[in-house]
């Protein structure tokens, strides 16, 4: 099965011409000659990024997915590339309603009608790892059960260790092959990979967000049923909503777009300066709006966390960039070790400044971030800053979130729109709030510590312990009296054995 897929692979880069990504070294030349010539019948009127797309699509769903997590990678692709790969749709044909209704038997251990009072066989949506049919449970509470893709760890699994081949060839025969670093990039595809195919991971994922959002105002997250969910299936609360992508749908409804351009720069803020946990695929197939004009959030395979370190050095840099503060983004990054520590901080402070400034005092519409990350990550080559693998989520939102602002009020001005929580956010790190914050935090230990303090001191101070660690002294002197003998007695033997042979 393996080398019939392997072949296909094949079939198909013959087809849409990708032997031109890895058939340019010098060792392979003569094999790109002979490869050209032969292949006379072939027509590629397409430019490379088109036709490396269209192959991703007729190789499947895995390899769809993979195209999508490269397109974040604008550190290791060219930019015609990573623009490319961005249009990719995880469409999928979905798979029998039967087999669907036999795998929830299987699970449940009993008959379907046991478990919901209705389900609606036909699936309302399907991807690459699971589909979704809407159901209702006996109490009438309506809800949406989000079953795996049958026998789809199996196929990751084989097109996961020919794409790691396909790396290990593109790091051979590729002139950049090393630099890109492809094996690391599929390492990195493969466990976001499997961590979706655990459907318990994504329903703690939900469980968690909604819990950070439970009092919001401007974002829903769906309930989870936990008694009815498992490894291969998750049962939900049913949500209502237009999709963000329906612009015509939501203008007829009359809802305001600047509130909700507004509402989500907020939102992306918010999980990721004070939670340090996000939505890491909020494309518009993923975002609602409700009749109250709130987002509806959906699908949770993808999150990302931050630390407190790193929520910390980007808030600081993002501070940085709004005051325009060129030089104190460059010494952060020297501080923080990404940046070597020769860096010339004048040198960095004028790369930065060179792609930031043109940026300012513009609305969204005439800003791209993909644009402005692509020349951050050519300063990061320049100057050999590591780029750091838990930002790499941060940076695909933060074009998801340009992309989804871009359709909803162009003229938002996402700096000013920000700049408010940031300084709240650092205000509650580094001010009053946060020291009242860290006097809550360790109060129960205060607590704990306080009855045995009176102990503590007597036992240090009593004439017991003071004798003790008086003999501990002489104990340690008479050791070292010990030693500075044998040292002496060494000496003398080795004097002796220098006088003997002369």
């Amino acid at each position: 099965m393996r080398l019939i897929r392997f072949l296909k692979i094949l079939t198909v880069s013959y087809r849409f011409g990708l032997e031109e990504f890895f058939l340019g070294h010098e060792r392979v030349r003569a094999l790109s000659v002979l490869i050209q010539s032969t292949l006379f019948w072939r027509k590629l009127k397409q430019p490379r990024a088109v036709r490396l797309r269209l192959a991703l699509e007729a190789l499947g769903p895995i390899f769809v997915k993979f195209g999508q997590v490269l397109s974040t990678r604008r550190d290791l692709l060219p930019a015609d590339i990573a623009d490319e790969l961005a249009k990719l749709q995880d469409q999928v044909p979905s798979f029998s309603p039967l087999l669907a209704m036999q795998i929830l038997e299987r699970v449940y251990g009993q008959p379907l009608k046991l478990v919901f009072r209705d389900f609606v066989m036909q699936p309302v949506a399907s991807a690459s790892v699971a589909q979704v049919h809407f159901a209702t449970l006996h109490d009438g509470t309506p809800v949406a059960v989000k079953i795996l893709r049958p026998g789809i760890a199996s196929i990751i699994k084989k097109d996961l260790a020919l794409l790691d081949i396909g790396a290990g060839l593109v790091e051979a025969l590729w002139v950049d092959g090393k630099r890109l670093r492809p094996r690391e990039v599929v390492s990195e595809f493969s466990k976001h990979l499997h961590d979706e195919l655990d459907l318990m991971r994504e329903a703690a994922n939900a469980s968690q967000l909604r819990r950070n959002f439970e009092h919001s105002p401007l974002l829903l997250v769906p309930e989870i049923y936990w008694d009815y969910c498992a490894t291969e299936v998750m049962v939900m609360q049913r949500m209502h909503g237009t999709p963000v992508s329906h612009i015509a749908s939501l203008r007829e409804r009359g809802v305001d777009f600047k509130k909700l351009g507004r509402a989500g720069v907020e939102i992306f803020f918010t999980q990721v300066f004070r939670d340090g946990f996000f939505h890491a695929d909020m494309h518009p197939g993923n975002i609602f709006i409700d009749a109250e004009e709130r987002y509806i959030a959906l699908d949770f395979g993808i999150m990302g966390t931050l630390t407190d370190g790193d929520k910390s050095y980007l808030a600081q840099n993002f501070l940085a960039f709004f005051k325009r503060d060129y030089k104190r983004v460059a010494q952060s990054h020297i501080d923080a070790g990404w940046a070597p520590a020769d860096t010339r901080v004048d040198e960095f402070e004028s790369a930065i400044r060179a792609v930031c400034e043109p940026v300012f005092d513009r609305p969204l519409k005439e800003i791209s971030f993909g644009k402005v990350l692509l020349r951050l990550f050519q300063i990061s080559r320049r100057f050999n800053i590591v780029i750091q693998p838990q930002l790499v989520l941060l940076q695909k939102t933060l074009l998801n979130i340009e992309g989804l602002g871009r359709e909803l009020d162009p003229d938002l001005d996402l700096w000013k729109t920000a700049q408010p929580h940031l300084e709240r956010w650092m205000s509650e790190q580094l001010g009053w709030r946060a020291l009242l914050r860290h006097i809550r935090d360790e109060a129960p230990q205060w607590g704990a510590m306080l009855p045995q303090l009176p102990r503590l001191v007597h036992f240090q101070l009593s004439e017991d312990h003071i004798h003790g660690v008086e003999q501990q002294i002489e104990r340690i002197a008479r050791q070292q009296q010990r030693m500075n003998w044998m040292l002496a007695l060494l000496v003398a033997l080795l004097a002796g054995l220098f006088i003997w042979q002369l």
